[in-house]
């Protein structure tokens, strides 16, 4: 709690509707009422008096807010609603005509990223897009009963017999998806975020949990181990600049490299056998 909200009187009502929101959005954020009030140029008692349903914001103030909280488009819209405002931001389907532009210039960068792996991930990292390189990437480390159209690769990260049974990073990559997914779907009011997020815990487990990757790493190296076969890459994420639309905003671009000459030979080996895969007598134990 800041220095500033101790100086407010406790008020006995119940916080509205937009005040409890932002109040989330503040815990999640790790931000006092003083932190939220100097970087939006306001006062620490009307924050305050706006948590807790004194004051009524403007609609103004509340777009403000929220880019100080950095709050999704999504729920930036949520968070108007609350306080009796139309949305400011539309959300349109990716599938939708406006859209085939969006979808074309997509499609180049996964095409031209071949013949190394490339998809495109909502916000829960369910694929809406991929090359035929990342299909063979997939192939080469998880179970064919986890293979399915739009699958969620977070899932096929975690899950027992997911990608994680063949690489031998698996701590440091687990850490840092794990941290990643929890700052990205952190979200007050998301019940498929929450149920996704307990699933990936309960498949990490709590004894090999570290410190979380930072927030600025921008490469993952991923080192791969499955038979014969030995890959080390890095995957990096890309966003859509500052869309004002909120599909857009929740679309990620992550892209697969080799990170040495052998780990180029060996991926454009498999790509040149059509992606067969090798049939190890056991996973790989990830070191």
């Amino acid at each position: 709690m800041g220095a500033m909200e101790s100086l407010t009187p406790a008020d006995p009502r119940p916080p509205s509707a937009v005040g409890h929101l932002l109040r989330t959005w503040r815990a999640t954020r790790g931000m006092s009422q003083l932190d939220v009030a100097l970087r939006a140029g306001f006062s620490a008692r009307h924050v305050s008096f706006i948590e807790t349903g004194r004051s009524q914001p403007s609609r103004q103030a509340l777009l403000v807010l929220a880019e100080t909280l950095d709050v999704p488009l999504r729920e930036r819209n949520q968070l108007l609603e609350a306080g009796g405002y139309a949305d400011a931001y539309r959300e349109t389907p990716l599938d939708a005509e406006e859209m085939a532009p969006i979808r074309g210039m997509l499609r180049f960068i996964l095409d031209r990223h071949a013949p190394y792996a490339a998809i495109v991930l909502d916000r829960y990292s369910t694929c809406v897009m991929g090359n035929a390189a990342a299909d063979r990437l997939v192939d080469l480390v998880v179970d064919p009963s986890l293979v399915a159209p739009h699958a969620n690769h977070l899932r096929l990260a975690f899950h027992p017999l997911g990608a994680r049974r063949f690489i031998v990073n698996w701590d440091e990559v687990g850490n840092h998806l794990l941290a990643r997914a929890e700052r990205e779907l952190s979200t007050p009011d998301d019940r498929r975020a929450a149920t996704l997020l307990a699933e990936l815990r309960g498949h990490f487990g709590p004894a090999t949990r570290t410190a979380p990757s930072l927030a600025g790493d921008l490469l993952l190296p991923i080192h791969i181990r499955r038979g014969d076969v030995e890959l080390r890459l890095f995957s990096a994420i890309m966003t859509l600049g500052t869309p004002r639309d909120v599909t857009l905003q929740e679309l990620r671009i992550e892209t697969f490299f080799p990170a040495d000459a052998a780990s180029d030979a060996t991926w454009r080996r498999l790509c040149d056998a059509g992606g067969s895969t090798p049939d190890p007598a056991g996973p790989a134990p990830a070191s």
